[in-house]
Parts: C-alpha cells; sequence; structure tokens
C-alpha cells in the first residue's frame, strides 16, 4: 500500500486529511514569546489575531528529520510505501529534512518536492490521493505529479505589504509609500520560488486583475481545471473569483480553503495564493 505524508504547509483541512488518511508533520511557528506547531497548538484565527498583534514578523522553521522518521514509522506496515509531498525546496529547509529522515529508515519512502506551497501544495496531494485511490503505482504517480507540476500555474496576492516590510523585503519607507498610494502586489510562483509578477493600485482593480491573469493562463476556458484557492482571512475575495471563474471561464470545480500560519507569514492578512 501507498500511504501519503505532507507537511503541514498544503493547508488542506483536516477533514479531508483524516478521510484519505493522511499524516501531517507540522512547521513550527516561531514568535518572540513563544513556538507552535502548525495545526497542532494554534489555529489560523489565533496566528493570525497574534502576527497582527507582533511588531515583528514570526518566523517559521522546517519539521526535523526526526518528525518525519517518526511519522514514517507510525504510518507503514511491512511492504508499504510513503510518499512524502513537501513543501517547496526554494522555501523551506522541510524537503531536505524529510529526505534526511528517508535515509533512517528501511520504509521505501519517496520524498517529492512540490515547488509549491499552500493551493499549489494542495493540488498535489490530493492528485496523489486520486491516483493511490485508482491503483496507480508510486512511479506512475510521481510521473503525474512531475507534469502537473511543470505546467502548474500559481499566482500570489498580496492585499498588504506589512508583512514583507517586517521582514525586511522592502524597507518600511517603501512600505509606507506603498501603504498611501494603495498598492497590492501580485506575485507569480516560479519554479519553487515567489517573484514580483504586477503591481496595481487598489483591491478591486487588482482582484479584477487577478481575474484576468488567470483567464489568460487558462486560455479563456477552464471547463477541465481544478482551481484551488486559499486566503488569509479574505474569503470575500476568494467567493468572489470564484463566482467569476465560474461564469467567465466555466471552470466547474473551485476549492477555497484558509491559509496556514506558516504561508501567512509571507501573504499577511488579505493575502490569496491561486493556482491550477
Amino acid at each position: 500500500m501507498i500511504h501519503i505524508v505532507s507537511d503541514s504547509s498544503c493547508d488542506l483541512p483536516d477533514e479531508y486529511l483524516a478521510a484519505h488518511h493522511i499524516p501531517i508533520v507540522p512547521l513550527t511557528i516561531i514568535f518572540p514569546d513563544a513556538e507552535y506547531r502548525e495545526k497542532i497548538d494554534i489555529t489560523p484565527e489565533e496566528f493570525y489575531k497574534k502576527m497582527t498583534s507582533s511588531n515583528t514578523l514570526p518566523k517559521t522553521t522546517q519539521p526535523s528529520p526526526a518528525a518525519f522518521l517518526k511519522v514514517f514509522e507510525e504510518t507503514a506496515s511491512p511492504g508499504d510505501e510513503i510518499l512524502c509531498i513537501t513543501i517547496s525546496s526554494k522555501l523551506s529547509g522541510t524537503f531536505q529534512s524529510a529526505n534526511v529522515a528517508k535515509t533512517m529508515t528501511s520504509i521505501p519512502v519517496t520524498v517529492f518536492d512540490s515547488l509549491a506551497a499552500s493551493s499549489g501544495h494542495a493540488l498535489q496531494v490530493m492528485k496523489a490521493v486520486d491516483m493511490r485511490d485508482k491503483g496507480c503505482s508510486m512511479a506512475e504517480i510521481v510521473d503525474a505529479l512531475s507534469e502537473f507540476r511543470r505546467h502548474m500555474t500559481i499566482f500570489v496576492y498580496l492585499q498588504t505589504l506589512e508583512n514583507i516590510v517586517k521582514g525586511g523585503r522592502i524597507t518600511r519607507f517603501q512600505g509606507t509609500v506603498a501603504s498611501i498610494m494603495n498598492i497590492k502586489l501580485i506575485c507569480e510562483g516560479i519554479e519553487g520560488e515567489v517573484v514580483p509578477l504586477e503591481k496595481v493600485r487598489g483591491n478591486k482593480r487588482a482582484v479584477e486583475r487577478l481575474i484576468s491573469l488567470i483567464g489568460e493562463r487558462g486560455n479563456g476556458n477552464l471547463s477541465n481545471t481544478t482551481v484551488c484557492i486559499t486566503h488569509a482571512q479574505n474569503l470575500q475575495d476568494a467567493e468572489l473569483i470564484k463566482t467569476e471563474i465560474i461564469n467567465r471561464y466555466n471552470c466547474q470545480n473551485v476549492l477555497i480553503y484558509p491559509v496556514g500560519p506558516t504561508v501567512g507569514a509571507y501573504t499577511g492578512i488579505g493575502g490569496l495564493v491561486i493556482t491550477f
């Protein structure tokens, strides 16, 4: 039997994880006064409240190899295999930790780098589950994930630049100017990294531009495409985008989930991650 393991950055809901028997290895969220294991010690709501009141950006750290090893050995029985799908190796050392754990056990473990996080990570886990349940082999699943990953489109929307100011990616002066001018940032996931794509003034214009970009990348027809939208306390815009891409591009399957702390520490309040 093939077991699928993920780290917590996939942002899949607990109900889905339980229904498909997917154990999660948590990343750790570090505030100046405390540390929390994602999905175990802190909810997204608690995290965003604490993050908003903090003057410093919370840090995230990858799980240890020992944490992966524990999950691997608790999950598999003799004769089983494990497929471990991780957050992008360009964003975290989680992929490396899982690979170290792989060398510490006799269980056959395949570690797959999603080159994504949140919704992009989630879609790959769901694809693996679907193929596993249809009886596909490990090689078939990995080949399909590699092909999907190669053609995946990821947009990251930052409604506020507060977190990238706190994280030192731009200066506080630049952040203040952007706030005064109501600048929103649309980024794109490319080969596992997040790179700026466009700056747009105003949330309404930015969301409309996101909808247009989705249509452009989908060649105006998403009828056979699953779109996954994760949001950092911004269900309103996520639902608006869902409605518009259904109406404009005939998208039949749109999933909406909350962004968890690992990715939310980057996106900030109002952020969106859109993947298809």
